[in-house]
């Protein structure tokens, strides 16, 4: 019989292995001798011991699942309960037992943290769904849906909750980014209604302006160009690839006929610079004759030199009233001057002056003669208030007076 301190080999060639609980079958040898018996089944121990180390050492230094942990350590302990090695199997079965404690202790650490994470997870889709929501009544259409781009892959980084509260979280997700969507759809399709509706209004606008860019009626032409750009301004913008089109005939047109009138409007503004001289000229020859002598040769004079005056033309609109108004100057001087010569050679009107400057004398001599008489009788109110009506008859004499004169005496 051979034996050690953990077991021994009897005279049949049964192995046993010692235990708390004793002895305990391990096997039995029948091929060698007893020393041989208890070296085999000491390498199976020590198989043992090294299969328990590996284990131990994944566990802590990997991220072995527990439960493919439980399941090696089960393995293990099968065997160790199965009484096939020879050895401290007591000290296995402790390092086992620590070894799921170990394991029971990550996967409550691991639960722990896949509820914490399922919580944050579960707030940012809150989160993501509440901007999505918001995202969905915005009118800030690339901002918007660019945003709800990077929310989907945001989304998507997230890990998945229970499959009720995800798809409750997702349903709400998905139907802000469909109402929004349909918005921005329903935007851009009336907008691209109206873009249609301001290619047709300018088509007409640029149809007219082109039609115009030949006209020479000058004034109301131009009036009409900026009425078509008044209507151009209110029709909004067409399509991209019409509205360039569209306002480079529409500008063009217009640049046809500006260029033409201005070209007319040079030549026209030379000619008038021109007949402003020549009419200078003339106001300069006609206010030679001021002061008036002769009055039958001044008129003459000036009449010759106003039908030059009209066969000249026109002069620049700002300079006209200047030069015309030296023109007039002379000829009311001779206008003046006529009235004048006629007052002095119409014996009616001279006949008339004497008469009225004859009643106001004698309206002058009476008063005078009342207020005399009114201050000896001391009725000195009568007498002011006659003097006040003295002065005004003899102012009205004094100007009769020298109206006469005008008469020639």
């Amino acid at each position: 019989m051979s034996s050690d301190p953990w077991g021994r080999v009897d005279e049949t060639g049964t192995v046993y292995v010692r235990t708390a609980d004793g002895e305990q079958v391990v096997g039995s040898w029948q091929a060698g001798s007893p020393e041989e018996a208890l070296a085999y089944f000491e390498r199976k121990y020590e198989g043992l011991v090294v299969e328990i180390g590996l284990l131990e050492k994944r566990v802590k230094t990997t991220d072995l699942s527990a439960k493919d942990a439980s399941a090696a350590i089960a393995h293990i302990r099968e065997q160790v309960d199965a009484h096939h090695a020879v050895g401290d199997l007591e000290a296995l079965k402790v390092r086992l037992d620590k070894l799921v404690e170990t394991v029971d202790k990550r996967r409550e650490e691991r639960k722990q943290q896949r509820a914490k994470q399922s919580d944050e997870a579960r707030h940012a889709k809150e989160a993501l769904v509440v901007e999505a929501e918001e995202l969905a009544q915005s009118d800030q259409w690339r901002a918007a849906g660019e945003r709800l781009r990077a929310l989907v892959d945001t989304w998507k980084g997230l890990p998945r909750l229970d499959r009720k509260s995800d798809d409750e979280l997702w349903h709400r997700f998905s139907h802000a980014r469909s109402a929004f969507s349909k918005r921005r759809k329903a935007h851009f399709a009336s907008l691209d209604a109206q873009r249609e509706e301001a290619r047709r209004t300018k088509e007409r606008l640029v149809g007219e302006a082109e039609a115009l860019s030949g006209s020479t009626d000058w004034g109301p032409t131009a009036a009409r160009y900026r009425e078509l750009m008044a209507e151009w301004k209110a029709a909004g913008r067409a399509q991209r690839e019409h509205e360039d089109d569209l306002w480079n005939r529409f500008r063009g047109a217009q640049d046809v006929f500006f260029a033409a009138r201005s070209s007319v409007f040079a030549e026209r503004d030379a000619e008038q610079t021109e007949n402003l001289k020549l009419k200078e000229e003339l106001a300069e020859e006609a206010e030679k004759l001021l002061p008036i002598g002769d009055l039958k040769s001044a008129r003459a004079a000036f009449r010759a030199i106003n039908e030059r005056w009209e066969a000249i033309g026109h002069v620049p609109r700002d300079a006209r009233p200047k030069v015309e108004g030296r023109m007039h100057a002379v000829e009311r001087a001779l206008q003046e001057a006529e009235e004048t010569e006629w007052r002095r050679t119409n014996p009616e009107a001279r006949a008339r002056a004497a008469g009225l400057t004859g009643q106001l004398q004698a309206a002058v001599d009476k008063l005078r003669g009342q207020i005399d008489q009114a201050r000896a009788q001391g009725n000195n109110a009568k007498a002011d208030k006659l003097e006040r009506e003295l002065e005004g008859r003899q102012a009205l004499l004094d100007q009769a007076l020298k109206g006469l004169e005008e008469f020639g005496g």
